[in-house]
């Protein structure tokens, strides 16, 4: 039975709704994301680990879930809020409901919000810290609201050991700063093998393991609370191809004396329109950022822009000048989304494979 809950932000506005499955408290910044359809690959997005995520499409749940759909093997969000939520799913491959799934998980929601006056504000005002809570907020909750830290979120959601999956392609080193499975699938489907490295995992250690190349993953946070990581990942864009996705775009243009910031409320969906810059191509992407690297930084670095996003025309892509280096912003593998931009894995893959 659904119970009175409320979503209060640090700014003091409060959203009421009801609350469904494990109706607790949550802290966490309040982020949107415009994605139409994969709620579950949202979910189990470890780049969203510390958040609270609105769903800015009305009907959330009707298809139910999937665990193939799993991006890891947990929901990794904070809290969930919705403006209706769907209980019926008719999907053939779902196995239970979006709530039941999320009770399991211990992840709170909200429903019954509305979600475009949300949204709206979190775009005019900027992301902001938020708590969930049962029934009625307290004054203290507006502060504990305002004291939200995501620092450390990448050890949270970084694999604790290495581990390898096989194939019979070139060998890729991927640093998992919070990765989604899809991007181990592409890469396994084009034969390679793997070896899945922590996130703190000096550059030495990789390079012992004589990979052909290297895999920056996605994962959650701002890219300079980690300096420890562009510090590594310099050392590795020495020595071998790299491709940076996401946060590893980030971490790769710090390491090369690049800036980042922070955006007003991000990017968050399935449908960001980007631009090749040399071939003037648009590829749909699915995004998932809420910091971006800053392009008046890149003077006298070796970075050269490759993709710019139509919306803001925010840096999407790096290529290093003299090194088989590359990065983009947005999510090759998708999940949810387009499959635009699939070939580049194609692409990195062959490169690693002459051994360059």
């Amino acid at each position: 039975m659904a119970e009175a809950m409320s979503l209060i932000l640090e700014d003091g506005q409060v959203f009421r709704g009801e609350g469904h499955g494990r109706v607790a408290s949550a802290l966490g910044e309040v982020v949107f994301t415009t994605a139409m359809t994969g709620y579950q690959e949202v979910l189990t997005d470890p780049s969203y680990a510390g958040q609270i995520v609105v769903m800015t499409y009305p009907l959330i749940g009707n298809y139910g879930v999937d665990p193939a759909a799993d991006q890891t093997e947990r929901p990794r969000v904070r809290g969930f809020v919705v403006r209706e939520l769907c209980d019926h799913p008719s999907h053939s491959r779902s196995t239970q409901t979006l709530t039941v799934y999320l009770e399991h998980h211990g992840v709170p929601v909200l429903a019954g919000v509305d979600t475009r006056a949300l949204t709206r504000r979190l775009r005019i005002n900027g992301t902001m810290g938020g708590m969930l809570v049962p029934g009625e907020p307290r004054p203290n909750h507006q502060a504990a609201a305002g004291k939200v830290n995501l620092a450390g979120v990448v050890d949270e959601v970084t694999c604790r050991q290495p581990y390898e999956l096989p194939g019979p392609g070139p060998h890729l080193a991927v640093l998992d700063f919070g990765l989604k499975r899809n991007i181990l699938r592409e890469l396994s489907k084009l034969g390679c093998r793997l070896t899945v490295f922590p996130a703190r995992t000096p550059a030495s250690e990789v390079l012992a393991q004589r990979p052909a190349g290297a895999v920056l993953t996605n994962g959650p946070g701002d890219p300079r609370d980690i300096l420890w990581a562009a510090t590594e990942a310099g050392v590795l864009a020495e020595r071998l191809p790299v491709l940076g996705i996401c946060l590893g775009h980030q971490i790769l243009a710090l390491a090369l004396g690049a800036d980042t910031y922070k955006l007003k409320f991000g990017h968050r969906g399935a449908n960001h329109p980007v631009r090749e810059e040399a071939t003037g191509r648009v590829s749909i992407t699915s995004q998932n950022h809420g910091y971006a690297v800053a392009e008046e930084s890149l003077a006298g670095t070796p970075w050269e822009v490759t993709h710019r996003n139509l919306h803001d025309g925010t840096v999407e892509g790096l290529r290093h000048r003299h090194r088989p280096v590359w990065t983009r912003q947005y999510h090759p593998e998708a999940s949810p989304g387009p499959w635009d931009e699939r070939e580049l894995f194609a692409r990195f893959v062959a490169l690693a494979e002459k051994g360059v």
